[in-house]
C-alpha cells in the first residue's frame, strides 16, 4: 500500500509548495472558531446531566442514550450532507448549521423533560454533522498545510472548553441550565456574520441533489489510508465517548463529591492534552505520530483503569492526561494520513467519511456501556471492560500499521538474480 506510506510526503512537499491565498487567515481562523464552538456546544451538556438527574430523576442509561442520539444524529447528518458542501459552496452549508445550532441552544435553555434534552442533541447533532465536512473542507481550501493541523486541533480544543466552561458557569454562575447555551447562541450569531463576510473557498458541482444520498464513496488511491485510519480513530473517538458519558460518574465515585467541575474535569484534560499534542507533534512524520499516539492510549487507558480499581484521583487524572496524547496524536495522524491525498472537490466527502468513523467510535461504545452500568457490571466494572475494549481496538491499530509497513517495504531480490 504505498499510498499509505506517501502521506508525509506529500504534506511535506505541500508545505513546500503552496501558498497561502490573500485573505486566508482570516478565513481560517474563522472556520477553527466554528469548530471550536460546535465541540464546546456538543460538551457543554456534560457537566449538567447530574443537574438534569437531580431535578428529573433518570437513570445512567438516560445519561448514556442522550449522549448516543447526538452521536447518532452527527452521523445521520454527515451521511445526508457530508458531501453537499462540494457541490453547493461552504458558506451555504455553513450558514445553514449555524442556524440550525442556534436552535438547538433556544431547546437546550428551554428543556424542561428528559424528551426536551433528547430533541435538543438531535437538533444539534444534525447541525454539527452538516457543518464538519463544510468546515474542514474549507480550512484545506484555504490553505491545505494549516488546514490539515487545524482540523486535527480544533475538535480537542472546542470539547476541552466546552466541557470546563460549561462546568465553570454551573459551579459559580446564576441559572446553570440556561446561561451556558444563551452565551453559545450570541458566539453562533457573531460567526453567522463572519460567514456572510468571508469569501466562498470552493467553485459549485452539478449533482447536489443525488449528493444527499447516504452512499460510502471513497477514491480507490485512498483506500489503503483510510483502512489504516480507521481502527486508529474509533479507538480514540471511544475514549472520548466514555469520559463524556462516565466521566463524570467516575470523578464522583473517587472524589465522594459531585461539584460540575470534577464532573468535566477528566473531559478538559483528555481533551486539553489531545490539542496540546496536535500542535507540538505537527511536524512529526505522520507514522511516528500515529506510533506515539498508540503508545500513549494504551499506556494512559492502563493506568486510568489501575487508579478507577485503587481509588486515585491524581491517578485517574494522570491516565488521562497521557490518553490525551493518544487521542491527539492518533487522531491527527488519522486525519495527516488521508486527507492531503484528497483532491479538492473529494475533501468534505472524504473528511464527512472519517468523521463518521469517529462519531461511531464514540456513540455506540457509550450506549452500551449505559446498559451495562445499570444491568450488567456497575460503573466500575463498565468503566474497566470500556477500557479494555479501547485497549484491544488501539492494538489492532498498531498490528494494521506494521502490516502495511511490512506491506510496503520492498522485497529483497533472490541472490544471484
Amino acid at each position: 500500500m504505498t499510498t499509505a506510506t506517501s502521506g508525509t510526503a506529500t504534506i511535506s512537499g505541500t508545505r513546500a509548495k503552496h501558498r497561502a491565498a490573500p485573505g486566508s487567515t482570516g478565513a481560517l481562523v474563522l472556520l477553527a472558531s466554528i469548530t471550536v464552538s460546535l465541540l464546546a456546544a456538543s460538551s457543554a451538556p456534560t457537566p449538567l446531566y447530574a443537574v438534569y438527574q437531580a431535578e428529573w430523576g433518570f437513570t445512567p442509561i438516560t445519561t448514556t442514550v442522550v449522549f448516543g442520539v447526538y452521536a447518532v444524529a452527527v452521523l445521520g447528518a454527515l451521511l445526508v450532507f457530508g458531501r453537499v458542501s462540494d457541490h453547493l459552496g461552504r458558506r451555504p452549508v455553513l450558514l445553514a448549521s449555524l442556524a440550525v445550532q442556534a436552535v438547538a441552544m433556544v431547546v437546550f435553555a428551554s428543556a424542561g423533560s428528559v424528551a426536551a434534552l433528547l430533541v435538543a442533541r438531535v437538533v444539534q447533532g444534525l447541525s454539527t454533522g452538516a457543518a464538519m465536512g463544510a468546515i474542514g473542507a474549507g480550512m484545506l481550501d484555504v490553505d491545505r498545510s494549516r488546514g490539515t493541523v487545524t482540523n486535527a486541533v480544533a475538535p480537542g480544543l472546542g470539547t476541552a472548553t466546552g466541557a470546563l466552561a460549561s462546568a465553570l458557569l454551573v459551579q459559580y454562575a446564576p441559572a446553570p441550565t440556561h446561561l451556558v447555551y444563551l452565551l453559545l447562541l450570541g458566539v453562533f450569531g457573531v460567526q453567522a456574520v463572519g460567514v456572510l463576510l468571508m469569501r466562498e473557498t470552493s467553485t459549485r458541482e452539478a449533482g447536489a441533489l443525488n449528493s444527499l444520498v447516504p452512499r460510502i464513496t471513497l477514491p480507490r488511491r485512498l483506500r489503503g489510508p483510510v483502512l489504516i485510519a480507521t481502527p486508529v480513530l474509533f479507538a480514540v473517538w471511544s475514549l472520548a465517548g466514555f469520559y463524556g458519558s462516565l466521566g463524570p460518574a467516575l470523578s464522583g465515585t473517587m472524589i465522594h463529591s459531585h461539584p460540575a467541575v470534577y464532573g468535566a474535569l477528566g473531559l478538559f484534560v483528555l481533551a486539553g492534552v489531545a490539542a496540546l499534542s496536535v500542535l507540538l507533534l505537527r511536524d512529526t512524520p505522520t507514522r511516528t505520530v500515529l506510533y506515539a499516539g498508540i503508545l500513549a492510549l494504551v499506556t494512559g487507558v492502563a493506568i486510568t483503569l489501575v487508579s478507577l480499581q485503587a481509588g486515585s484521583a491524581v491517578g485517574f487524572y494522570a491516565g488521562s492526561a497521557i490518553s490525551g496524547v493518544g487521542f491527539g496524536s492518533g487522531f491527527q495522524g488519522g486525519i495527516r494520513l488521508v486527507m492531503p491525498l484528497a483532491r479538492p472537490h473529494e475533501r468534505a466527502g472524504v473528511l464527512s467519511l472519517l468523521y463518521v468513523v469517529s462519531y461511531l467510535g464514540m456513540g455506540l461504545p457509550a450506549v452500551v456501556a449505559g446498559v451495562l452500568v445499570v444491568h450488567v457490571g456497575g460503573l466500575l466494572g463498565t468503566a474497566r471492560e470500556y477500557g479494555l475494549a479501547v485497549i484491544v481496538l488501539a492494538a489492532a491499530a498498531l498490528a494494521g500499521l506494521l502490516y502495511t509497513r511490512r506491506a510496503a517495504d520492498p522485497v529483497p531480490a533472490p541472490a544471484g538474480s
